[in-house]
């Protein structure tokens, strides 16, 4: 372990705010088809912007939900969703919710809709039944709905999603969905083979369906049409899989946790490349993340959630990772940045990391350039950073680099974070509302932004 490691491991432990990194087994490290260096002199000095305070609260709430607009910065709070101006430093518009925030679509539509799961807060303040549109553009809750069983009772749900323009919700106990015009297309029923959730896009809605046993499940992929919930497609994923998360719907990208996540593959164990356009799936190609000919890397895909996987990238012909360890021995950057080619599984390129921190793939840009932060670094007391990688070259360049004087508040922003690059700006925010820490001075904010003045 590294010193730079070392420390932020030493910090963030004393804050209880640790958690696992999912590496894997080693490989060859090698360079595959190409590999790219990097460029920090276009680098912005990028300031903290604007910061979202922090809820009082005696125990930890659910705030999960970042966003933004033309026009806005939006941000899930406790028991609310607020917008704010680009630069974080001013509120200007305010949803309050019956109860707290258990779940919400990572990305808005075409339109700007985002789907939004949360508590009743009235009747049972404990239970997840509450599935409402936000329309982001205006600000505005479109319709709250409930799903009730055969005897009027409201279900419960785990994960909720917008996919070709149906709201769709699943959990352990039942699933539903709605129009985005708020109209039911499908009422919770006794499945002989129930949905364990559902992945969305403009354009497609997948579920992912359990037929087998509690010990021994059977999992399968299905692109379904999202207004009659008819399969277009099924693909049946491997025996032994335990867990699937959908990482992306087009190309089909899943991460399958095949019980390996002992060993380190944080909830995944193999990413499946799956061809949906016939009724039976195919299966393209698969890459290992527990060890293999090219390398070991990391990533976070929590174990029963069928979205929600971090610290990836998706293109649409790659897959891009951030390795645990740089490829070369004789490297002094803190990891490697790998694109794998989802037709073959094989590693196409290689980009060396920096010695500032360890690189995170975070999204793509509009252009298609891969964005990746760089943590902040603990020893040297710098602030994080954003770096874009050509898919083509493989080269990166250094968009902006954050203040030092915020570095502390950038590495609590470990666990449990959601990263946008928009607009020239970095948007950091967690996902739940904590109560205050006992062994950092400062107050932790809710989220901050980073950008130039």
């Amino acid at each position: 372990m590294s010193r730079k490691a070392a420390a932020l491991g030493s910090l963030l432990a004393a804050a209880l705010l640790l958690s696992g990194c999912g590496e894997s087994d080693d490989g060859s490290g090698g360079s595959g088809n190409g590999s790219g260096s990097g460029s920090e002199s276009a680098a912005v000095e990028a300031e903290l912007l604007g910061q979202i305070p922090m809820a009082k609260v005696s125990e930890m709430s659910g705030a999960m939900g970042m966003w933004t607009t033309d026009k806005n910065f939006v941000k899930a709070g406790l028991k609310k969703i607020a917008g704010y101006s680009l630069d974080g430093a001013k509120a200007e518009w305010q949803i309050p919710l019956a109860g707290e925030i258990c779940w919400s679509s990572p990305e808005p539509t075409e339109e700007g809709l985002v789907a939004v799961l949360f508590q009743d807060g009235e009747k049972d303040p404990s239970v997840c039944t509450e599935v409402g549109l936000v329309d982001l553009n205006k600000g505005k809750l479109l319709w709250q709905k409930q799903a009730v069983d055969e005897y009027g009772s409201p279900q419960m749900f785990d994960e909720v999603t917008i996919g070709g323009g149906t709201v769709a919700a699943a959990g352990t106990s039942a699933d539903a969905g709605w129009s985005v015009a708020g109209e039911p297309r499908w009422k919770p029923s006794d499945d002989t083979c129930p949905v364990e959730g559902y992945a969305g896009s403009d354009d497609k809605l997948i579920a992912l369906r359990d037929c087998g046993e509690a010990e021994r499940p059977q999992l399968t992929l299905q692109t379904i049409d999202p207004a009659t919930r008819a399969v277009k497609s099924a693909y049946e994923l491997p025996a032994g899989t335990e867990y699937a998360h959908v990482v992306s719907t087009d190309p089909l990208v899943v991460a399958a946790d095949g019980g390996d996540a002992k060993k380190g593959s944080s909830g995944a164990s193999e990413f499946l490349t799956v061809d949906d356009s016939s009724a039976r799936g195919k299966l393209i190609s698969s890459i290992s993340t527990v060890g293999g000919k090219y390398g070991k890397y990391k990533l976070d895909c929590p174990a029963t959630e069928v979205t929600g996987c971090q610290q990836i990238a998706v293109t649409k012909d790659r897959l891009f990772l951030g390795t645990s360890e740089p490829g070369s021995p004789s490297s002094g950057a803190e990891n490697d940045l790998v694109a794998l080619d989802l037709r073959t599984g094989k590693q196409s390129g290689r980009s060396e990391g920096t010695d500032g921190g360890p690189l995170t793939p975070v999204g793509v840009a509009d252009d298609g350039k891969v964005i990746a932060y760089q943590e902040a670094d603990v020893v040297d007391e710098a602030g994080g950073a954003v770096w874009a990688l050509d898919p083509t070259t493989y080269k990166k360049t250094k968009l902006q680099q954050n203040p030092s004087s915020t570095y502390e508040m950038e590495a609590r922003f470990t666990t449990e974070r959601r990263m946008l690059f928009a607009g020239d700006r970095l948007y950091i925010g967690g996902e739940h509302v904590t109560e205050p820490s006992t062994v950092f001075k400062k107050k932790q904010p809710l989220a901050a932004v980073f950008g130039a003045k």
